[in-house]
């Protein structure tokens, strides 16, 4: 049986853990070469050796644009091109209207907008005519979690640029699509509570809200990314595929 992306260069941004690092593993599995990024080169170079011999790591931070020219040259060195790109990396924190400061405010819109929207736009004389390139949001960017209003904004903000990419590179027959994933049991997510206790009480409360009963993996969110990255989407663009268990479909 022959797999969905034998032969593809990837690139995932965020690729060290949680959903960018299973995504780059299904990746792998599935035949293609695959780039991963991260901020700190001890945790990259174990993701890469997580990984195996068909991945590479680049030490590079999404919102900084140096960061991204180097990126990209080398993966011109190396690879000559892209054919598909996952824009997984971002982050968030809880902080309720009263409490955003402007450094909060700056920072999550730097990396989860400015980081995602020079991701792409840098990438594109590299992307391979008819490539595939997901953008990683979640189910806030429709639905209004407290405390969570400046990560949302941002969530949807990413889910507009598949809408506008969508019809401006429709002539490369570029697909742009986005996956948005419900609570999923990342190190994100225990990164949002103060301690172990506050984890294990957030993660229940999410679960809580969850119709199938529970949070979901990162590898379930990586297997709907192959899916939208392979020709198995070949007629799909401009979507938002929800992967959460029904939390904001029922």
């Amino acid at each position: 049986m022959s797999k969905k992306l034998e032969g593809k260069i990837a690139l995932v941004t965020g690729g060290t853990s949680g959903i960018g690092l299973a995504t780059a593993k299904r990746f792998v599995s599935e035949g293609a070469k695959v780039i991963i990024t991260g901020r700190r080169k001890d945790v990259l170079d174990g993701a890469v050796k997580e990984i195996g011999p068909s991945a590479t790591g680049v030490q590079a931070d999404a919102s900084n644009l140096a960061d991204l020219d180097r990126l990209y040259a080398q993966i011109k060195e190396q690879h000559g091109r892209i054919d598909v790109l996952f824009a997984n990396a971002g982050g968030g924190e809880f902080a309720t209207i009263d409490k955003v400061t402007e450094e909060h405010f700056d920072k999550t819109f730097d990396t989860n907008v400015r980081g995602v929207f020079f991701t792409v736009q840098k990438a594109l004389p590299l992307m391979h005519d008819g490539g595939a390139i997901v953008l990683n949001a979640s189910i806030v960017s429709v639905k209004g979690m407290p405390a969570f209003g400046v990560y949302s904004a941002t969530k949807a903000a990413v889910r507009s640029f598949a809408r506008t990419w969508t019809n401006e590179l429709k002539e490369r027959q570029i697909r742009v699509n986005v996956v948005s994933p419900g609570p999923i049991d990342t190190p994100g997510v225990d990164g949002l509570a103060q301690d172990q206790e506050q984890a294990k009480q957030l993660k229940a409360g999410l679960a809580s809200q969850v119709p199938l009963g529970r949070m979901g993996h990162p590898d379930e969110i990586a297997k709907a990314v192959v899916f939208l990255a392979s020709d198995d989407s070949s007629f799909v663009a401009g979507i938002e595929l929800f992967v959460d268990g029904g939390m904001v479909q029922v």
